[in-house]
């Protein structure tokens, strides 16, 4: 049991150093955090509760889907972690904020996808910003 009294000061530890990693925490990167869990969320749901997945055969629920997800998220902290060292290295603060804005587009464009799968409709102004963010991709 005593070795369990170190657990909080070890993930504390950990945690900071992985903040210092990410050039802090930022409320760009906790948004970024935030909507990559509500996209896995909606993602579960999409999947789970309305069998309606363009991940996965049948649109069922399935590991390997979910796995991929999680790895396809984990692959963007890592970029989001080089965009902030490069930021480090040249004395910069804009390639973080740049990769984290490009990736939370993204992870917007995910959340209303999964929405619509679920039939949520979206109102007109965030409709169309997020057309013009989709045609903004495609060039």
């Amino acid at each position: 049991m005593p070795k369990l009294k170190w657990l909080p000061a070890g993930a504390g530890a950990a945690g900071a150093a992985l903040s210092a990693w990410f050039g802090g925490w930022s409320l760009a990167l906790q948004t970024l955090c935030l909507f990559m869990a509500v996209d896995y969320i909606t993602g579960l749901l999409v999947a789970g509760v309305f069998g309606n997945s363009q991940k996965s055969p049948g649109g069922r629920l399935e590991s390997r889907a979910g796995w991929k997800g999680l790895c396809r998220k984990g692959a963007t902290l890592l970029v989001v972690l080089v965009a902030a060292r490069l930021d480090a290295v040249l004395d910069v603060s804009f390639v973080r904020d740049g990769v984290i804005t490009a990736y939370l587009c993204n992870e917007l464009i995910s959340i209303t996808e999964n929405a619509g799968l679920m039939g949520v409709s979206l109102p007109s102004p965030i409709s169309r910003a997020l057309e013009a963010l989709r045609e903004e991709a495609k060039r």
